[in-house]
């Protein structure tokens, strides 16, 4: 009977979902949901409701259930879940699913609760919560068992997350509630304030993936775009450079910096001399921004790397960690 039993592992993000089951990737889409307003319900979801973001009458609302990593609109999330989790699984009738759900770092009781109610109301039969940097360092096979250092530093669309692991453990830990959406804000910010124009998110987002860097790269792309001139309102093109979006993240690069060393801080100094040795690993979205890697070597001395699967590695280590519940019983919460 238990054979029969599904075990997923679910990367719940802010802008992208993720759901494995033992080494198979089921979906990847955006957590993104389309609201018929009068009656609070859900008409479409992921990359097609994404599709509807800045598009829709009054009467239907694209949101986001999760917000910085965790559960905004719960009614929603629970109902998104179930169709996700239905999806994969069918109608559950006799065999309701194993679950394991990420979560941010030191988040609260109150937000870790929301997610397990909302796992076992999608019809769950068994819902664990484990924290993401812990899932990604399991995804990317890092050798946390032993006593030693090693450090993940994951970058997400709503939070941004480093932590130093050891004995299969978050040892250290800080999360910032800000992330690629923040890096997108910038990036509207600096468009209005330098060319006039007004962008919208999704297309704030298409300047950081297309031409966005950390550090000035050699090759300066460009990229037209439109938007809305901020005097007349009427539609005005402008071209925005690599340069200008460099320019435009340095706040936000900084905040990662000073989150990593708040995290160093507090380590034990044998573990910093392991993570010297051994390099960062960096996974999670924000990774696809050109040059990231050399930006956090250059700033905190200490080599940083990028990971083969850093948008999967999370949900992977997720279903992994469903196996090695003996070994995780100290860091991960039913």
């Amino acid at each position: 009977m238990a054979s029969l039993t599904r075990e997923l592992g679910i990367d719940l993000g802010t802008t992208f979902t993720v759901i494995t089951e033992g080494q198979e990737i089921r979906l990847h889409e955006p957590t993104t949901v389309a609201i018929l307003l009068d009656e609070w319900k859900m008409i479409e979801w992921g990359q097609a409701a994404k599709n509807m973001f800045g598009r829709v009458p009054e009467d239907i609302e694209v949101i986001n259930p999760i917000q910085h990593g965790v559960i905004a609109e719960y009614e929603i999330t629970e109902n998104l879940l179930r169709y996700l989790v239905q999806k994969i699984c069918g109608p559950m009738v006799l065999f309701r699913p194993k679950l394991m759900i990420t979560v941010p770092c030191n988040i609260t009781s109150v937000e870790s609760r929301a997610v397990h109610e909302a796992g076992i109301g999608a019809g769950s039969r068994e819902v664990y919560l484990i924290q993401q940097p812990l899932a990604a360092a399991l995804g990317i096979d890092l050798p946390i068992s032993p006593p030693s250092g090693n450090m993940v530093i994951c970058l997400g669309g709503g939070t941004n997350q480093a932590a130093v692991l050891a004995m299969n453990s978050i040892i250290s830990s800080k999360m910032d509630r800000t992330g690629g959406q923040k890096m997108d804000g910038d990036i509207i910010s600096y468009v209005r304030k330098h060319y006039g124009v007004i962008l919208g998110q999704a297309t704030a987002e298409l300047v950081k993936m297309h031409i966005g860097a950390a550090v000035k790269e050699e090759d300066d792309l460009s990229l037209e775009v439109q938007g809305q001139d901020q005097v007349s309102g009427l539609p005005k093109s402008v071209t925005v450079t690599t340069e200008d979006v460099v320019e435009a993240l340095q706040d936000s690069l900084r905040d990662i910096i000073k989150m990593v060393k708040q995290v160093m801080e507090k380590t034990p100094p044998e573990l910093v001399s392991d993570i010297m040795d051994r390099g960062v690993a960096l996974c999670g979205g924000g990774t696809q921004l050109r040059g990231i890697d050399r930006y956090l070597t250059h700033q905190l001395g200490i080599p940083a790397y990028l990971v083969d699967n850093p948008t999967t590695c999370t949900a992977e280590g997720a279903s992994r960690a469903l196996t090695m519940l003996d070994e995780l019983k100290r860091a991960i919460k039913q």
